[in-house]
């Protein structure tokens, strides 16, 4: 960390803010946590069941501990709810956000067998970079960080070092020519646009330079300069320039990770030079003429690009030159911007422990063909995510959280296994029910029919997207009021389905394997699994357990397995729930508490605390009268295409949503 912070750092503890105290479980697996790692445990467990409130006790550990903490969700929409759940637990604190900036990535890749070479293609999210960009800002300057990641966080991102080393320091009083200002902003790839002022750009005005911040949104920074002395620096409105405030100091980071020191680029070059001759040499003693004329090609122009602009389409794959790294080395990552003591939390541990550990061989193999086939230099197999066995070298505390740990994370763990069972609402494991598969679907009808009555919802899990579509159009043409959700159908209607469920607009949701984690529906009270005895990696005992949960946030829960044969999964599966259930009456009785349904949330939008909705919401109910003319129609229909993903960005599906709608009934109206 850059000792030029020490002057105004300010060691800020972590403070949980909550209108709840623990309860439950939550005290004892807070303190036993702690103990855990206090005592200096490498890996311990947290198995909370769904709705024991595992953020609550992991929050409070986290304020008890008072460090640096990353926590490591499945996928972006996890990761969003915890990021949103965290930030309001710490209001005080630094919560970040870094997952994978991509809304749309094709990695290069080339086909053998067709000859086919697919280039790189990527859609930049441009807020969830500003948001990475915040977080590694934070770890460099203060220690009260907690960052929300997916599994990107084990891909490379550049050294923090070199990162660190680029920045440009700025305080009041300093001695800086504003010229040798401008060309540091240039080094930064800060790009000069006196007209169009956005993020990563600046603009120059006399002796006055505005400069927008590649990790801010809201606010720029202005530096005025008196002869070769930075007069003042003040934060600005970047819309209407006007001042927010002064402040004494201001630190400039890169607009990319990978933006490397000149004296790097040049040693970098000289050793890409020489890795080149050495794999053409290869090539041309095997007989690959063609792959070794694709390589230099293809090597020579990136080289010239870096002497020129210090840049490179796909600069990534010379990191390790870049970074000084030796061949085989792993990359820097984001957990190489946190300092030696920092806490992980890894969320749903039993599906994200396989993805850490599945990122690198995916990874190589891919790029392993362009090595092979003289569209990348080896060192390219450098930029890479991490291994395993890497990822653990670089952490030095691990807490795994879920409802169903792998024998991985509880190998792992030993003895240091905390339970979290009995919940803050006193709610009971569904009750089970094993039923014979003949006629499940008349038995079925007869059960939903019996929880409409009740005007609660129902979930259904179907093995195949086939059986899902035509239980749905079975039900429906019995009356009942049916809808089927598998990964066919877009993430839009997905959102749109689920809500409709919720608010009563159907009755019974069928699905196959994404009605599992991260899905809490309150209104459902029975799930009923069929064909729970075709044994396999839908029908595990894990894969069980996560489904019976979501019948768990109800106090009529229940479940229905539909199974000829009780099999190992089904039968450590219910005991395991049993167990829970019984330790809950028990725990009920003591405490004098009635079970009540839980609180229910829609999934958090992920910017409500950052982005202001520029775009009032419409009443598309009403009559649309089209444009004059096919070219403005054309051109309306274009506007609202901007606005309708602008809100699926912003995570409010329900204007997004609505904006579709309208879309499609204009581009009807024009057939």
């Amino acid at each position: 960390m850059p000792n030029i912070f020490d002057k105004y750092k300010t060691h800020k503890d972590f403070k949980v803010h909550s209108n709840y105290t623990p309860c439950g479980d939550q005290p004892k697996a807070i303190k036993g946590l702690n103990d855990s790692l206090n005592e200096g445990h490498a890996f311990q467990t947290l198995l909370g069941i769904t709705g024991s409130g595992k953020t609550f006790t992991i929050a409070n550990v986290i304020e008890k501990q008072n460090r640096p903490t990353l926590v490591i969700a499945p996928n972006k929409t996890l990761a969003g709810q915890l990021y949103n759940e965290f930030k309001e637990f710490f209001p005080e604190n630094r919560v970040h956000y870094f997952v994978s900036y991509y809304d749309y990535y094709q990695p290069e890749a080339y086909i053998a067998s067709s000859d086919t070479f697919i280039e790189k293609d990527a859609a930049i999210n441009d807020e969830i970079d500003r948001l990475r960009h915040k977080a590694t800002k934070s770890l460099i300057e203060a220690r009260d960080c907690i960052v929300v990641a997916s599994v990107s966080c084990i891909y490379g991102a550049g050294s923090p070092e070199d990162y660190a080393k680029m920045m440009f320091f700025l305080e009041t009083n300093m001695e800086l020519d504003r010229d040798e200002f401008l060309e540091n902003l240039v080094n930064l790839q800060y790009d000069r646009n006196d007209y169009e002022f956005e993020r990563g750009k600046f603009r120059v005005r006399g002796e006055c330079v505005d400069v927008f911040p590649v990790d801010e949104e809201k606010q720029a920074l202005r530096v005025v300069f008196w002869g070769d002395t930075v007069e003042k620096i003040a934060l600005i409105d970047p819309i209407t320039s006007k001042e927010i405030e002064e402040v004494n100091y201001y630190s400039l980071y890169p607009t990319s990770y990978f933006v490397t020191p000149r004296e790097d680029i040049e040693r970098a070059i000289v050793t890409i030079k020489e890795e080149l001759e050495e794999r053409l040499k290869e090539l041309t003693k095997q007989g690959k003429l063609l792959e070794a004329q694709r390589l230099e090609q293809r090597t020579l122009y990136d080289i010239e690009m870096l002497q020129e602009v210090g840049f490179c389409s796909g600069i990534e794959n010379y990191s390790r030159h870049l970074e000084g790294r030796e061949a085989g080395s792993p990359p820097g990552t984001l957990l190489s911007f946190f300092p030696d003591d920092f806490l992980v939390v890894i969320d749903e541990s039993h599906v994200t422990v396989p993805q850490l550990a599945a990122m690198y061989r995916g990874d190589r193999a891919r790029k392993s063909n362009l090595v092979e086939y003289g569209f990348r230099l080896p060192s390219a197999l450098d930029n890479r995510p991490l291994n395993f066995d890497e990822f653990l070298e670089r952490v030095s505390q691990v807490i795994f959280v879920s409802a169903t740990p792998g024998d991985k994370e509880l190998s792992f763990s030993g003895s240091q296994v905390f339970e979290q069972i009995n919940r803050p609402t006193g709610l009971l494991d569904p009750k089970i029910d094993i039923r014979p598969v003949t006629n499940q679907v008349d038995d079925l009808l007869t059960e939903i029919q019996e929880t409409i009555k009740k005007d609660e919802r129902v979930l259904v899990l179907t093995l195949t997207k086939k059986m899902a579509e035509n239980l749905s159009v079975y039900l429906q043409e019995l009356g009942v009021r049916a809808k089927y959700l598998h990964s066919d159908i877009d993430t839009l209607e997905r959102i749109e389905i689920l809500k409709a469920l919720r608010e009563g607009e159907f009755d019974v949701l069928i699905g196959i394997n994404l009605l599992r984690e991260g899905l809490d529906l309150v209104e459902v009270s029975l799930v009923a699994i069929l064909d729970a005895d075709k044994e396999g990696f839908l029908r595990s005992k894990r894969s069980l357990i996560q489904m019976m949960g979501r019948a768990a946030r109800n106090v009529n829960g229940r479940v229905i397995l539909y199974a000829d044969t009780v099999t190992g999964s089904i039968k450590e599966a219910k005991d395991e729930v049993e167990r829970r259930r019984k330790i809950q009456e028990a725990y009920n009785k003591k405490h004098n508490i009635t079970p009540k349904s839980a609180g229910s949330k829609m999934i958090a939008s992920l910017y409500e605390d950052n982005l202001e909705n520029e775009f009032e919401a419409q009443d598309f109910s009403e009559e649309i009268i089209l444009p004059s003319s096919k070219e403005e129609t054309q051109k309306l229909i274009e506007t609202l295409k901007v606005k309708m993903f602008k809100c699926a960005k912003e995570e409010n599906f329900e204007e997004a949503i609505k904006l579709r709608d309208k879309i499609s009934k204009i581009e009807n109206m024009m057939l």
